[in-house]
């Protein structure tokens, strides 16, 4: 069976699957990043993970992977395949793709940031299937999004489309580590509502889950804390399908797991906000962890269709630039 090697690389865990011609999760696995051992370290990791699974590939189905695809956090130059930085993983300018091909017997492979890279598969495969024009927000740590166009995710002239959580919803709010003041990720992020549910409730151990479970019990404190997340990430979304008119907005990420609590009242604050502008559907992702590798297969069988067509022209190298 003909099939690709796909790795979706964090700062803590890599998740990592072969993944068929219909996005079908032939086999998945996961190992630590290792990232204590150093960035050397955390490349050699990826390296022989990889080789393990063009192992079980051919012991399973006879034959080598077709390809590989990785999605890995921070500044990715998809173009030249380099993994130019990132802060979590302490890497820079990590040649990733000629080193993967090299270990994989010199199969073509695939770079992409992780975030578009989840979207690309929500947007495709997940929650966003049939829809020509989407925008995927996952809400976790910080912010991020990737724009959806046509089954491809759109990474801008300079590879900072869809950075969502750095659109200012609180002028003159708290400092963000971009540098501005009032960033949506500082408001409307898992990591916000923890920090300010951990301040309302006296408890520093306390999270957004803790949070939404003490809406979900009435808990005025908390009540209030979640409905100022609420506000901003409608804020910031209204801004968003202004500017793109997106048919669906997926909303994914820590923040999302909430359920209904959390999509409830999104939705009506965002329905409160809208004039002129068409309400999309606002959905939770429908992936799970699995967004990065399935996206990360799809990078690879897209990279075979491409070289199989002698008319195709490449895109606009990806260069995400948020140095995560």
């Amino acid at each position: 069976m003909r099939h690709v090697i796909a790795l979706d690389v964090g700062g803590t865990g890599m998740k990592a699957a072969l993944v068929g011609a219909g996005g079908e999760l032939l086999h998945q696995a996961r190992r630590a990043t290792e990232r204590e051992r150093g960035p050397d370290a955390v490349v050699e990791s990826i390296l022989g993970f990889a080789a393990e699974l063009r192992a079980q590939g051919e012991r399973r189905f006879g034959v080598p992977a077709v390809a590989a695809g990785v999605a890995v956090p921070g500044i990715v130059d998809a173009d030249q395949g380099i993994a130019a930085y990132s802060a979590n993983l302490g890497w820079r300018d990590v040649p990733l793709r000629a080193l993967l091909s090299r270990r994989l017997g010199g199969a073509p492979v695939a770079l992409g940031h992780d975030v578009r890279t989840g979207g690309l598969a929500e947007g495709r495969i997940g929650a966003g299937r049939g829809a020509d024009r989407f925008l995927f927000v996952p809400l976790g740590t910080g912010i991020a999004g990737a724009i959806g166009i046509g089954g491809r995710v759109e990474a801008g002239a300079h590879g900072f489309a869809g950075e969502i959580g750095h659109v200012v919803v609180r002028p003159g709010g708290l400092a963000c580590p971009c540098g501005q003041y009032g960033c949506l990720e500082r408001y409307g992020s898992a990591a916000a509502v923890s920090d300010a549910w951990a301040e309302a409730s006296g408890d520093p151990e306390a999270d957004a889950a803790d949070c939404a479970k003490a809406v979900e019990s009435g808990d005025p404190r908390a009540l209030k804390v979640w409905q100022d997340a609420v506000d901003a990430l409608a804020d910031g979304l209204v801004t968003a399908l202004t500017l793109l008119d997106p048919r669906t907005m997926i909303i994914g990420g820590g923040l999302a797991e909430a359920g209904e609590t959390l999509f409830t009242p999104l939705r009506a604050a965002v329905r409160r906000r809208v004039t002129f502008q068409k309400l999309p559907s606002i959905v939770p992702a429908a992936l799970g962890d699995t967004a990065g590798c399935l996206g990360a297969g799809l990078l690879a069988w897209d990279l075979l269709d491409e070289s199989a067509d002698p008319d195709h022209t490449a895109d606009s190298p990806e260069v995400p630039r948020d140095g995560r």
